[in-house]
């Protein structure tokens, strides 16, 4: 329904000015019924269409502008180069600018990508993978999690994928689409952190430990994901990698899952167990882990739905983590 309002703003501009013209120059066309306005009347009634017309739209452009979050608008970054610092050759990589909103895979999964809005093709980036909850498409993941300004200031490329039903097949299709922006952009694939929430988490986490996807990320910070610590019994521990579980105390539909998930993880990194210390984000940090990969677990108290909103948290333990591969 709202698109078709411009159409009726501009429509009603048009009929407005043209009956200010008739008014002026031949009122006497204009008619209603058997009476014939005078004038002045045609002209009154002219100006006041135009007049609601151009506020009805000016308050349509503003009502969109705001409806696009300032968290979701690619910032410049600051970029600083040594000798360390990967490269590319530009050359070869076709990706755009800013967002380029319709990639897709072979299996037919869209996805988005966004890059700093100064984006060096030369540079080789980390890459901040976020999965979908369910039911939900890459726009609106971005939306929930709100995560591009920050990332891409950070100097990240930032990426939003639908969401699929899981499956250990979608996964792994789920889990080539890092390799496929790093096809278009200027990737450093030892710097692919993989976060998401609910479905989108489930995602991150079983990538980082299945035996055909764990070589991916080189850190994760999965937001309410459906694993419990039961299912994780199956599964043999990858390579230490850095960790940080968000889950709500008050999630309902995976009640204690990221307490479990997190109980696993530091048993994988091969943490202290004395008890994790408490951060000022009100998170838990494990000691003496291997490798120093950082194990960490961010409680929250919202519903299920919500996305816990330690995106700060998030960027800053992504741009701390290490490769470990």
């Amino acid at each position: 329904m709202n698109a078709l309002f411009p159409t009726i703003f501009i429509g009603m501009t048009v009929l407005s000015v043209v009956l200010l013209m008739v008014g002026i120059v031949k009122p006497e066309r204009i008619g209603i019924g058997h009476k014939q306005p005078g004038r002045p009347t045609i002209i009154a009634v002219a100006v006041s269409l135009l007049v609601i017309s151009l506020a009805a739209m000016q308050s349509a452009g503003k009502n969109n502008a705001e409806a696009v979050k300032p968290g979701n608008v690619v910032s410049e970054t600051l970029y600083t180069v040594s000798t360390d610092t990967r490269q590319c050759d530009s050359k070869t990589k076709s990706g755009l600018i800013g967002a380029s909103d319709d990639e897709k895979t072979s299996a037919g999964i869209y996805y988005m990508v966004k890059t700093p809005a100064n984006y060096n093709a030369t540079i080789a980036h980390p890459l901040l993978m976020v999965y979908a909850p369910a039911r939900t498409n890459r726009h609106e993941s971005e939306k929930l999690v709100s995560l591009t300004q920050e990332a891409t200031a950070a100097g990240f490329i930032v990426a939003y994928a639908d969401h699929r039903a899981m499956s250990p097949d979608t996964i792994e299709k789920l889990a080539e689409i890092p390799g496929l922006i790093e096809q278009k952009w200027c990737v450093d694939h030892k710097r692919i952190f993989l976060t998401g929430h609910s479905d989108g988490g489930t995602t991150a986490m079983a990538i980082a430990f299945l035996n055909g996807t764990k070589h991916i990320p080189a850190a994760i910070a999965p937001s309410a994901m459906g694993i419990r610590g039961e299912d994780l019994k199956a599964y043999r521990c990858p390579n230490p990698l850095p960790v940080m579980v968000m889950h709500s105390g008050q999630d309902v539909q995976f009640p204690g899952y990221g307490k479990e998930a997190i109980q696993w993880w530091a048993a994988c990194n091969g943490c202290e167990a004395t008890p994790p210390v408490k951060d000022a984000n009100g998170c838990v940090t494990y000691k003496g882990c291997k490798n120093k990969v950082t194990t960490r677990y961010c409680e929250g108290t919202g519903p299920h739905t919500t996305w816990p909103g330690y995106n700060k948290t998030i960027i800053d333990f992504f741009k701390g983590s290490q490769d470990v591969h």
